[in-house]
């Protein structure tokens, strides 16, 4: 499991995650992130906001709901042993 680490523009410090899986929708790249390697752990659906000829990608939650529930479908059929809360 790949490990990066984002900077918070909030709270202006850096914070770890661990990628679980990702995928493309409409041109649009989504990563399944998660805070810990084991066990039942949070898990956030982020969206990559930066242009093409941007070196650094540029993430954000997804927080719509209707978004959320599309992605989330996704993510659980690429992997078949989650399932994510909404």
């Amino acid at each position: 499991m790949e490990k990066i680490t984002f900077m918070s523009k909030e709270l202006e410090e850096e914070v770890d995650f661990f990628v679980l899986e990702q995928t493309k929708i409409n041109g649009v790249s989504y990563i399944l992130v998660t805070d810990s390697e084991r066990g039942d752990a949070q898990c956030l659906i982020l969206r990559d906001m930066s242009a093409a000829e941007e070196t650094d990608s540029i993430y954000e939650i997804v927080d719509d709901d209707d978004e959320l529930g599309v992605i989330s479908k996704v993510f659980e059929e690429l992997l078949e042993d989650v399932d994510i809360e909404r």
